[in-house]
């Protein structure tokens, strides 16, 4: 698995524990919602910028959103 793969379960899985739908995570980062499509599909690597935008809104460390899965917590 590669990095964008990595981080776009993880970005899923972390969105949607906290309940979040696509548009709402968008909204509250201020990131576009196909944006944040693309980057659960792997399609574009996140920047350092979204990525800490993602993790403030989804109130993990920045860190979770690149863990692998036997290290991943989602702030739980």
């Amino acid at each position: 698995m590669d990095i964008r793969q990595l981080f776009a379960r993880n970005l899923r899985a972390a969105r949607d524990a906290k309940g979040l739908s696509q548009e709402a995570l968008a909204h509250e980062a201020g990131l576009d919602r196909t944006y944040i499509s693309a980057l659960e599909r792997s399609r574009y690597y996140a920047s350092l910028n979204a990525i800490e935008k993602i993790a403030r809104v989804l109130k993990i460390d920045p860190a979770e959103l690149l863990r692998k899965e036997q290290d991943l917590t989602l702030g739980e």
